[in-house]
């Protein structure tokens, strides 16, 4: 029997990485994306529900699937306003796990951050943390958190700083071995295909670390 999928966050680097994979995996026979502006060229097994996402349970009754694949993710350096940044990096992803509980969604894969800790001094790590807490009393069927260091690729916004930045991390990636192993770029290919692996595997782990999304 085939399946629906729900992403959210299919313009994202990871986002956008899945729903390639999603249109091409014959396993899915539709994926819903539910984001603020539409995607132009997608193929008719993609449905499109574009709306405020920050309301998202006005879209109740149209989430509906199989599997909820959360790709939202902010930076302080594009949303500065902190209540703003946890409307999207908590908000989103939590009531998304509602709705996916209400509607009896049974599987419900979403990325966290290495370090993510609800008891973090440090306001991003402390809101990934209290998201997956979140995420996880909602107790759903099949859930996974996963919890990637750096995400590798090519992004569509070029900021020379952040490129600089990154090519001097690619340059250490050798120094990082033993228990350092988790701080290595993870490839957000990597993260997009270990997304599809665990909805359709029998792994029941739930927060999957940045070393064992490479190896999943």
């Amino acid at each position: 029997m085939k399946k629906t999928a729900i992403i959210l966050g299919a313009t994202g680097l990871t986002g956008s990485i899945l729903l390639e994979k999603l249109i091409k995996d014959h396993r899915y026979e539709t994926i819903k994306l539910f984001s603020r502006s539409k995607i132009e060229g997608l193929p008719s097994k993609v449905k499109q529900f574009v709306g405020d996402i920050l309301e998202l349970e006005s879209f109740k009754s149209d989430f509906t699937a199989d599997e909820v694949y959360c790709c939202i993710g902010t930076t302080a350096k594009k949303t500065p306003d902190k209540t703003l940044y946890k409307k999207i990096d908590f908000g989103i992803p939590v009531t998304a796990a509602k709705l996916s509980k209400v509607n009896g969604i049974p599987t419900f894969i979403v990325i966290s951050a290495l370090g993510a800790n609800a008891k973090s001094s440090i306001f991003y790590n402390r809101t990934k943390g209290e998201m997956e807490q979140a995420v996880r009393s909602k107790q759903i069927k099949k859930t996974h958190i996963l919890q990637p260091s750096i995400i590798g690729g090519d992004r569509q916004e070029k900021r020379i700083g952040e490129k600089i930045g990154l090519m001097v991390f690619k340059i250490l990636q050798p120094l990082f071995i033993g228990k350092l192993k988790k701080y290595r770029i993870t490839p957000a290919e990597a993260i997009a295909q270990a997304m599809v692996n665990l909805a359709n595997s029998n792994i029941s782990k739930t927060v999957i670390t940045s070393e064992q999304i490479t190896k999943i």
